[in-house]
């Protein structure tokens, strides 16, 4: 399967200001690329990439004062195989867990373990440890939150969303971390694209998504609180604690975000030589 992924995003600032960008893929969806990976900046400004400490590709630029669009549009391979599901995938007691996994138990930005665990505990508590408490915390967020693009705000966090009860993919995924989180279980934001693939199209502006991954059974695996079923076509953009590790852009400056869109869509003709 082909996948086409892009975007336009238009800024405009009154000063020069610096920003980082998380607008790359994931450095493991890099072998799948069928055409280059580059982001485009118009005006042209020089620009320069590190590795963050979760291991995402960012981008440092200073965006000039007055209008900027910044764009990529590029195609990617892809299996078309769902997410994968592994009902009998165990948990680890947290000593035996590889110290890369113990970040993701812990308390973060958006995620505060220390409001939620009581609730959690009490919930999930008779739950059997394992695949079933991780689908069990999902089945229950997926339910418990309304969607809705008009409920989204930039400080909501997951003891919000727990009592207002409404908000956008990213809400859902950080409630879904948080209870996990709070029932020992290592688990990571994820964003990305998730194209209407497999599924009947959804008739709302395409946009990045979020998701999260646990670490059971010796591997991290994929879960959705928002759609709550295997879907096709992610394809990781970044993954950290919650939304701060992985925002598109973190500004540090009067800078308004003027234009956005998304492209993620099924390429069903070849591709030219």
């Amino acid at each position: 399967m082909k996948i086409r992924v892009g975007y336009e995003i238009n800024y405009q600032s009154p000063l020069p200001t610096p920003m980082l960008l998380t607008l790359s893929l994931h450095p493991s969806r890099l072998p799948d690329l069928l055409t280059p990976h580059r982001i485009d900046f118009d005006p042209p400004i020089p620009t320069s990439d590190y590795r963050d400490g979760f291991g995402n590709i960012c981008t440092r630029i200073v965006a000039p004062e007055g209008p900027l669009i910044i764009s990529a549009d590029m195609v990617v391979a892809d299996s078309g195989v769902p997410d994968i599901v592994e009902p009998l995938a165990p948990q680890h007691p947290i000593e035996d867990l590889p110290e890369e996994a113990l970040v993701f138990l812990l308390g973060s930005r958006y995620c505060e373990t220390d409001r939620l665990t009581e609730i959690a505990w009490l919930r999930f508590g008779t739950v059997p440890p394992g695949w079933g408490r991780v689908q069990a915390i999902v089945d229950f967020v997926h339910e418990h939150i309304s969607f809705g693009y008009e409920h989204a705000r930039p400080t909501k966090t997951a003891w919000d969303v727990y009592g207002e009860r409404a908000g956008v993919c990213r809400d859902f995924t950080h409630l879904a971390v948080t209870l996990c989180r709070c029932m020992n279980i290592p688990a990571r934001y994820c964003t990305g694209y998730l194209g209407d693939i497999g599924i009947p199209p959804v008739p709302a502006p395409m946009d990045f998504s979020a998701w999260f991954e646990v670490y059971l059974g010796s591997r991290w695996y994929t879960f959705d609180a928002r759609h709550n079923r295997p879907r096709i076509g992610r394809i990781v953009m970044a993954r950290g604690r919650d939304a701060t590790d992985v925002a598109i852009s973190t500004i540090f400056g009067p800078s308004l975000l003027t234009g956005f869109t998304v492209v993620t869509d099924e390429l069903l003709e070849d591709l030219e030589p």
